[in-house]
């Protein structure tokens, strides 16, 4: 059996390598280029885009009604045998007409439809925002359960190589007769239930690693230790005050119900007149074909005028219309205050689970020196009888325990710290200082969409800009040494 000084000074390297996980890889991928790569190829992130992008065109769909308007129509007409008894009428025909319209009041209808429309805009971009902050807040755990799955199949396999060496020491041992069969079955035992437990952590290493591939995109390599968390609120209250401020949750369900309000707003036209302006040109010709003496072939007439509708009665339809822009008004102010009592817990217990998970770090890494200390001081103790196989291996298991809560503990803390920041509207691209090419702006394809009138102004056929990965190795349990 080793020596209690060798086994300690193998157990302080096993635990410097594990914490050497969450320090500094050789030749590693790092968080940022996992947030990057997430943030220029994730479908979830891609499709948002692709869904403000539909909600920049209800702009120029409501203004689209207050522009003038032109149709033009032609009709050419065969007067086949038998289709009028007058012998003097023509063969054939050609009809065309140009129209014109274009309104010049609309009851304050179109303005309102047209600002709803605007803060729709607004309230898509924070919603943007929010699945950005989401998506990064994903990134981050997946890539910290990747870290710490390594850690614990580490630490697994190295608890089952502690225990095959006792497992041997101890059949060593029980053939000249100074242990017991009882003291090997024990051992034997111990020994298949961490063997088991591996191949558990292994399995959880896997799933962790395909749950990186989905959110990142690629499959992770070595990873580095992410960079100290900046921003951090000293306090709950801090951290509220600035969520009620920047949450893009909030924000979105409180112009949400701006733009609910215009829509009450854009009602009140439908009682009001409605004044348009309009001309129209028609072209009529015979090809000839009028048989009527000293009549011309064709015709041309222009007609402009102003058209005034005043509606008298409706059946009760514009009230009906009002009451339920009302009610849909009312339903997005109580969203926006359901959405602020979430956004206030979602922060502060975020907060004290970030508090927490500090506090247990420390209580943790006293408890892995505390179980080395113990579990050295028992195979002393063991060594001049003092002490059981069984006491040895209790204080394996609780040694063990220790490191993987600790190694838990920090996954726990830094995934906290990053959740209580995107809760505070404070983890979105902008923030973290991405690089790795130019920054999505939502505003690009919103000026472009308001700025056209023509009617064949289209964009090019869609195509997908999230990439895929079924062409990614299926991932196993194996871990650097």
């Amino acid at each position: 059996m080793a020596s209690p000084s060798g086994s300690r000074i193998a157990r302080q390297a096993l635990i410097a390598g594990m914490l050497a996980m969450i320090t500094a890889p050789v030749l590693a991928d790092d968080l940022r280029e996992a947030l990057v790569m997430a943030y220029n190829t994730n479908p979830t992130l891609q499709a948002a885009r692709a869904q403000q992008r539909a909600v920049d065109e209800g702009v120029p769909i409501a203004r689209s009604a207050g522009l003038p308007s032109v149709s033009g129509t032609a009709t050419y007409s065969e007067f086949v045998e038998g289709s009028s008894s007058n012998p003097l009428a023509p063969d054939r025909n050609l009809d065309a007409s140009l129209n014109l319209g274009m309104p010049l009041y609309a009851g304050g209808g179109i303005r309102n439809s047209v600002r709803a429309a605007e803060t729709r805009v607004d309230a898509g971009r924070a919603d943007l925002r929010g699945v950005e902050s989401g998506l990064f807040s994903q990134v981050v755990a997946v890539y910290m359960d990747v870290i710490l799955a390594e850690a614990v199949v580490k630490l697994n396999r190295a608890n089952v190589q502690r225990l095959e060496v006792n497992l041997q020491a101890t059949r060593d041992r029980f053939e000249i007769g100074d242990l017991t069969r009882t003291d090997v079955a024990q051992s034997q035992s111990r020994l298949a239930l961490a063997q088991g437990l591996t191949r558990n952590a292994e399995a959880n290493l896997i799933a962790a690693r395909e749950r990186y591939i989905q959110v990142v995109g690629k499959a992770p390599q070595n990873l580095a230790s992410p960079p100290p968390l900046v921003g951090l609120p000293g306090n709950a209250d801090e951290a509220v005050a600035i969520a009620l401020d920047a949450n893009p949750d909030l924000i979105a369900a409180r112009q949400r119900s701006r733009a609910a309000g215009y829509d009450t707003a854009a009602t009140n036209a439908r009682r009001l007149p409605q004044v348009s302006v309009f001309a129209s040109s028609g072209y009529n010709d015979f090809l000839g074909s009028n048989k009527i003496p000293g009549s011309a072939q064709s015709t041309t007439d222009t007609t402009v005028g102003v058209r005034a509708t005043v509606p008298l009665y409706q059946g009760g339809l514009p009230s009906a219309q009002k009451r339920l822009a009302q009610a849909r008004e009312s339903a997005t102010l109580e969203q926006e205050i359901g959405i602020e009592r979430e956004v206030i817990a979602s922060v502060r217990a975020a907060y004290a689970q970030w508090q927490a998970a500090q506090s247990l770090i420390a209580s943790s890494q006293t408890a892995v020196d505390a179980a080395e200390l113990g579990l050295e001081g028992v195979r002393a103790e063991n060594s001049v009888g003092n002490r059981t196989i069984l006491d040895i291996l209790n204080a394996e298991n609780e040694l063990l325990n220790a490191q993987v809560q600790l190694v838990t503990a920090k996954r726990n803390a830094y995934v906290a710290g990053f959740n209580l920041l995107a809760a505070m509207g404070k983890a979105e691209a902008r923030d973290l200082g991405l690089d790795g090419g130019t920054l999505y702006d939502p505003e690009t394809n919103y000026r472009n969409a308001k700025g056209s009138f023509f009617d064949w102004n289209d964009n090019p056929d869609p195509k997908p800009a999230a990439t895929r990965t079924v062409d990614t190795k299926a991932q196993d349990g194996s871990v650097t040494p």
